[in-house]
């Protein structure tokens, strides 16, 4: 550890100035007081830093040394990472309870990565190989479910002048040594990365595979591809915690990253409790084998909750950088716009619209490029998707994160007080959300699931949108003031809304749909209307339609028909042709 040293002069909060800070560097990590508390210079001007201090200050006094490391505030990246639960700043909160007990103790160091714990290294490169960052240099068996590739460090280049034979090491152990132009670097199993530097790529890809996530009302109306970014808006009960649980649980994904920033203690219990017991349904192995959490509630720090956001895509990247399809859910954004709001507000800084500090925009901007669909430095194809969560207080859609977001995502699902206080849910309302990725899904909608899928989801939407323009005559003269037709578009706007966009995250065969049960469902809805529609056009009641057993059958095959009988809705069509001729002869047409 470098021995430069400052003293505090000044405290407020998380923030700390100190003079006599000659030899530090902007982003520089620091140790303040006694107990050494972790913290990051965010301003310099000339001897005097500004210090966020990422710990409890409590207690601090003016006079208390700073202490240099010579570091930018970084993460370890290597194995163990996955199944782990950290805080903000990168501590493993399990292996802080072992060493300190349920109550993190300020000042508390646990390496992010267990040192002592040994990992089976298999070489990939040979001596006399030249490699560049991004290589991989071996493979780790992380967890059942996950190899993790021990990537060459981006910035090394050089030949490899010695590998470590196959056998079982620790993270510090070194696995490798190349020459580079300054000599000989020795490679570990583990690098460190400052967060808020975004690691290298090759180049930037075209997202065009949907991220599959089994939610009707995403995948099929407002689709989101591997790579995109997507914002969960929504006033408080309206749904975005669970909505984001059942993404996380069920999008397909190779590696999850859980964020709980700055939200409420029980919702983030509730998943550290109900993750370790939930199994992957791809594997039939835990889901934790593949998930990392991020845990820092509102009760914790908050300049830590602006870092854990940084933690958590830093350690995305790297996963990516490996060839894997990552899928990061932030919870909540507005609470880390939060954050920078108390920590600028110290910092006595001219404040912008709400309080929120004028780079409030720039600071969003830096976290959603982060994710996209990239060619990795080693040639690999990967991708980051970001999913975050946005608390805007009272459901007011018109304050500034939730207006500054859009401008930054291309995915905009957002969740509607009146259908959660309808009970349903997921409460995203088709006529308020958005997606700009349904030219590049579609494609792989009409190729691998049905080539009438862009048709099916178009003529949905219609039949939704005439129903809401429908709904302001309704309540002035009722419904069965309408003609036959208009109230047919009723009907079928219910069917779709009880029999498609509502969704049980408790029910084990509602929970998720595979796109296949998702098309079939939807054709079997708009069947019935195209059907229905040509027998009212020849003069046939609406109200003998609305008596056909087949309306209740389609609203209950979401839950009746798991998803590896999906073929079984095939038969529906026959269902509903059989039912229509009947009711063709009853009215003599």
């Amino acid at each position: 550890m470098a021995s430069k040293v400052g003293r505090v002069t000044w405290i407020s909060g998380p923030v700390v100035k100190a003079k006599g800070m000659l030899g530090f560097t902007m982003m520089e990590s620091v140790e303040v007081g006694e107990e050494r508390l972790i913290g990051e210079i965010i301003a310099l001007d000339g001897d005097v830093a500004t210090i966020q201090v990422y710990e409890e200050t409590t207690g601090l006094k003016p006079g208390a040394p700073v202490y240099g490391t010579g570091l930018p505030f970084s993460v370890e990246l290597g194995p163990g990472l996955m199944g782990n639960i950290f805080d903000g700043i990168q501590r493993p909160l399990e292996h802080i309870k072992l060493a300190v007990g349920d109550f993190v103790g300020r000042g508390t160091k646990v390496p992010a990565l267990d040192r002592g714990r040994k990992w089976p290294f298999r070489a990939k490169v040979r001596v006399g190989d030249e490699v560049h960052g991004g290589d991989v240099l071996g493979t780790v068996q992380e967890t059942p479910l996950v190899e993790h590739r021990i990537l060459v460090p981006p910035g090394i280049s050089g030949e490899v002048i010695w590998v470590a034979p196959d056998g079982d090491y620790t993270v510090e152990d070194v696995v490798a040594r190349v020459r580079i132009e300054r000599g000989e670097e020795e490679l570990r199993m583990y690098h460190r990365w400052p967060v808020r530097k975004a690691r290298p790529i090759r180049e930037r890809l075209m997202p065009h595979a949907p991220l599959i996530t089994g939610q009707r009302v995403i995948d099929t109306f407002f689709p989101i591809a591997k790579g995109g970014v997507a914002a969960i808006p929504g006033g408080f009960g309206t749904g975005k915690t669970v909505t984001q649980h059942q993404l996380a649980k069920w999008a397909d994904a190779d590696i999850i990253i859980y964020i709980g920033c700055g939200e409420r203690g029980n919702e983030m219990t509730e998943v550290l409790v109900d993750f370790p017991q939930l199994i992957d349904p791809r594997s039939g192995r835990p889901l934790m084998e593949r998930t990392i959490l991020v845990a820092n509630t509102s009760n914790m720090p908050v300049a830590a909750r602006e870092a854990s956001i940084y933690t958590g895509i830093t350690m995305a990247e790297y996963y990516r950088d490996m060839g894997y399809h990552v899928a990061l859910m932030a919870d909540s954004t507005s609470r880390w716009a939060e954050a920078l709001r108390e920590i600028s507000g110290r910092l006595e800084e001219m404040p912008a619209e709400e309080g929120f500090p004028a780079y409030l925009p720039s600071r969003l901007a830096e976290f959603y490029e982060r994710a996209g669909y990239v060619r990795t430095l080693n040639g690999r194809e990967g991708s980051i998707t970001v999913v975050g969560a946005v608390s805007p207080p009272g459901g007011d859609f018109s304050e500034p994160v939730t207006q500054h977001t859009k401008r930054f995502v291309r995915c905009f699902w957002a969740l509607d007080k009146d259908l959660a206080s309808a009970r349903h849910f997921p409460a995203i309302s088709w006529m308020d959300s958005y997606t700009g990725y349904l030219d590049g899904v579609g494609r792989w909608w009409r190729d691998e699931v049905d080539p009438e899928w862009q048709e099916l989801r178009d003529e949905a939407m219609e039949i939704l949108h005439r129903e809401d323009r429908l709904q302001q005559i309704v309540k002035l003269v009722g419904a069965d003031a309408l003609p036959d037709d208009q109230r047919l578009i009723l009907m079928t706007a219910h069917l779709l809304k009880e029999g498609f966009l509502q969704q049980n995250a408790l029910d084990e065969v509602d929970t998720y749909a595979v796109p296949e049960k998702q098309a079939k469902l939807l054709r079997a809805i708009i069947h019935f209307h195209r059907q229905a529609a040509a027998l009212i056009r020849r003069g046939c009641p609406v109200v003998r339609v609305r008596k056909l057993p087949i309306i209740t059958r389609l609203i209950r095959l979401k839950s009746t028909v798991p998803n590896d009988q999906a073929d079984e809705l095939d038969r529906i069509l026959g269902e509903i042709d059989h039912q229509m001729r009947e009711l063709e002869r009853e009215c003599r047409l």
